[in-house]
């Protein structure tokens, strides 16, 4: 197996090792990628009766599936106003309604396959570092109104309460989303496609596809695989094998960095087992991890390949920043990753031609948008729905290529400036 060390390798309950392809197989769908957004597609095509394969470069979950936060809350990377402008309100409240049904499913199908190595906790609070508790008690309001979904309002001595920093002002607190173990989660759905007959391989990155005619080819150094339909969720490590797809979104990586043990002390800063996030658009999130011995914390974001030392000197920094009495309290272990952005901060989420489909561009907010990606996905493909449609507005445009990058750089930069600013007006 091949995976980046990180806490989630390390825990990691599963060992199977699963073969490389190696001759022809035949089947009715073949999926190229195996994170999240694949295996969830592979999974609903097999419960359905399909055929299937899927084939992953590395190992199922190396890339941003297997090493992010293990946030699963609903929304999307970009906002509702963002969506609607461009969507529709109408779609817009779909979409968000399919993202709540994402974060469902991921928790039914943990409880639906006793996946208790995913460790699913409830709660997610969402803070914020400066005083405005009237813009979240409005956007409370609106989530009930709109979708009937409860948040729960926090002024300040209630977050500081739980969480002993001055950087911290009033927060929402969503007791329906929770955080979790992703690499567990995905391993355990991959044993369940195999239950179901499905076929997976690792290490088997594809060299070439034949997309004309109705039987599509997929090749590989070791075989072939032959198929009516085939998916493409490769995420953040998508190759050059398919040109459109690769230049519809930019590889950005952001950083993870787990403690030491150290429970009293983590405890005497953070007293509640709630995973946590900033209002900054590129913030901190965290969460205690291993019964409240461990302090996971991720954040920051570059658009190039970067030191991770360097990267977990800032995020140590902000953590000490918030909470000084962790200044004591050690790194055991770091690690990055990229994921996949479009230029619309959206899941990219459809068909290209008949029988070539997509799903990927789910960085931000991934664990409940592969959910929903590759059930809309699958439904499609099964001739079940067409709710996939709903993410048409949000396609396959190009992402800029490297003068992309460096404006989504700038930008991020620029918010940043933003937020320090914002926080010592306020």
């Amino acid at each position: 197996m091949t995976y980046p060390d990180s806490y989630y390798r390390r825990t990691m309950a599963d060992q199977t090792v699963r073969p490389s392809l190696a001759g022809n197989v035949d089947c009715d769908t073949v999926i190229v990628g195996g994170g999240l957004a694949g295996l969830t597609t592979a999974l609903q095509l097999a419960r359905g009766g399909q055929a299937v394969a899927v084939l992953d470069a590395e190992s199922i979950g190396f890339g941003a599936s297997g090493r992010n936060g293990g946030f699963v809350s609903p929304g999307y990377a970009t906002g509702s106003a963002e969506i609607a402008r461009i969507a529709g309100e109408d779609a817009a409240r779909r979409l968000h309604l399919l993202s709540i049904e994402g974060m469902d499913f991921v928790r039914e199908t943990i409880e639906a396959l006793a996946i208790r190595d995913a460790l699913p906790t409830r709660g997610i609070t969402s803070v914020l570092r400066y005083a405005d508790g009237a813009s979240l008690k409005a956007h409370a309001e609106k989530m009930r109104r709109l979708y009937d979904y409860e948040l729960d309002y926090l002024d300040r001595d209630q977050v500081r309460s739980v969480l002993k920093s001055k950087r911290y002002f009033q927060a929402l607190r969503d007791r329906r989303a929770f955080h979790m173990h992703p690499l567990n989660y995905l391993r355990a759905l991959a044993g369940e496609i195999e239950r179901l007959g499905g076929l997976i391989y690792e290490s088997s990155a594809v060299t070439k596809v034949v997309l004309d005619g109705a039987e599509k080819r997929v090749f590989t150094e070791g075989g072939e695989v032959r198929a009516r339909t085939v998916v493409f969720t490769t995420g953040g490590y998508t190759g050059s094998l398919h040109g459109r797809l690769k230049r519809a979104f930019l590889p950005i990586a952001t950083y993870v960095m787990v403690s030491e043990e150290a429970p009293d002390l983590i405890a005497s800063a953070i007293a509640t087992a709630d995973a946590i996030g900033d209002n900054r658009r590129a913030g901190d999130y965290y969460r205690v991890v291993d019964g409240g011995k461990r302090l996971l914390w991720g954040g920051r974001i570059t658009t190039r390949a970067a030191s991770t030392d360097a990267l977990v000197r800032e995020l140590r920094a902000e953590m000490v920043g918030t909470y000084p009495q962790l200044s004591g309290l050690k790194t055991e272990l770091a690690w990055s990753g990229l994921m996949s952005y479009a230029r619309h901060l959206m899941p990219q989420i459809g068909q290209m031609s008949p029988g070539v489909w997509y799903c990927t561009a789910f960085g931000g907010h991934g664990l409940n948008t592969t959910a929903i990606g590759g059930k809309v996905v699958a439904e499609g493909i099964l001739g079940q729905s067409e709710r996939y449609k709903l993410y048409q507005p949000f396609g396959l445009v190009w992402a800029g290529g490297l003068a992309g990058l460096a404006v989504a750089q700038l930008t991020y930069w620029k918010l940043q400036a933003q937020d320090w600013w914002r926080e010592r007006v306020a």
